[in-house]
């Protein structure tokens, strides 16, 4: 990448707007920042942070601060919520530039962006704005140097067949997904809301056109409703996306046999903790959820 105004190199920060019109966020990096925590992989697998909500409140130079110190190299960015790091649609050419510069100088990736765009709407014209505003989510990704972004299924709806919202929003997520392969991306389709049951996301991927168009697994309790977790995880383990959600690893949810299947299928690519209980200290936080994860891939190795 040529070099100009906006360009960041280690020894040459410069302080940028990264926000929306409503609210700029003022970003510049730390003078100085704790030495990184060495960082641990299992088979292909690495743990990221998403930041909704914990990293809600950290711009992008204290992303890239203090998630090393936390021995975690990737990140999720979430929109629409007018987070701190400001990485939204509204952003300029040169801002994503400064952004995807941002991140390609510094040891963390940007592993996604996640929007709030759900398939599901019965409305065609707020489907359609749905849709077009998931395209320039899209773009977002691409142009701010992220490999995939996430969008909903959603919801079940009053008076709609279950079928012709399944059917739907397979077309829809099959439109978002076309558009993203101009730009190399994949979407990320969250098993998330009463559409997101894992037999419910087998019976939408039956019906996906794209192939860049995966299912993220969720870490929901309903994961191991009626035949049980195994069989579930079977339904769409050919159809996963390279990202993960985890929440509170001190939950009961069966994380230890999600990641041996997962370890099974060869499976690559990042957990993404998206943790939103409420604690004293995020970062602190941060490093005994890691701890966690890696106590458990060292038992299941």
């Amino acid at each position: 990448m040529a070099h100009n105004a906006l360009s960041l190199t280690r020894r040459r920060m410069m302080t940028v707007t990264l926000g929306a019109a409503t609210g700029s966020v003022l970003s510049s990096l730390p003078s100085a920042s704790a030495a990184p925590a060495k960082e641990r992989r299992f088979g292909k697998m690495r743990l990221g942070l998403a930041t909704y909500t914990w990293g809600k409140d950290w711009n992008v130079p204290q992303l890239i601060e203090k998630l090393p110190q936390a021995g975690v190299f990737g990140v999720e960015l979430r929109t629409n919520m007018n987070w701190a790091h400001g990485v939204e649609t509204s952003l300029s050419a040169a801002e994503r530039r400064e952004v995807k510069q941002r991140f390609a100088d510094s040891p963390v990736e940007l592993v996604a962006l996640a929007c709030s765009e759900r398939m599901d709407w019965p409305d065609p014209e707020r489907l359609k704005k749905a849709v077009e505003a998931a395209k320039a989510h899209v773009k977002l990704s691409h142009d701010v140097g992220s490999g995939s972004l996430r969008i909903f299924p959603n919801t079940f709806h009053k008076d709609v067949p279950r079928e012709k919202t399944i059917a739907q929003i397979a077309r829809a997520a099959s439109e978002v997904g076309a558009y993203a392969a101009e730009w190399g991306q994949f979407i990320d389709l969250e098993a998330h809301g009463p559409a997101g049951e894992l037999p419910t996301m087998a019976a939408i991927m039956k019906r996906v056109t794209q192939p860049n168009v995966r299912v993220r697994l969720n870490s929901d309790m309903r994961d191991i409703k009626g035949e049980g977790f195994d069989a579930n995880f079977a339904l769409v383990k050919d159809h996963l996306a390279a990202t993960v959600h985890i929440h509170n690893l001190k939950s009961e949810f069966p994380y230890r046999r999600q990641f041996e299947l997962l370890m099974k299928e060869g499976w690559e690519g990042w957990i993404l903790m998206e943790n939103s209980e409420k604690v004293p200290d995020r970062l602190a936080a941060i490093i005994e959820q890691r701890e966690i994860w890696e106590k458990t891939m060292t038992a299941i190795l």
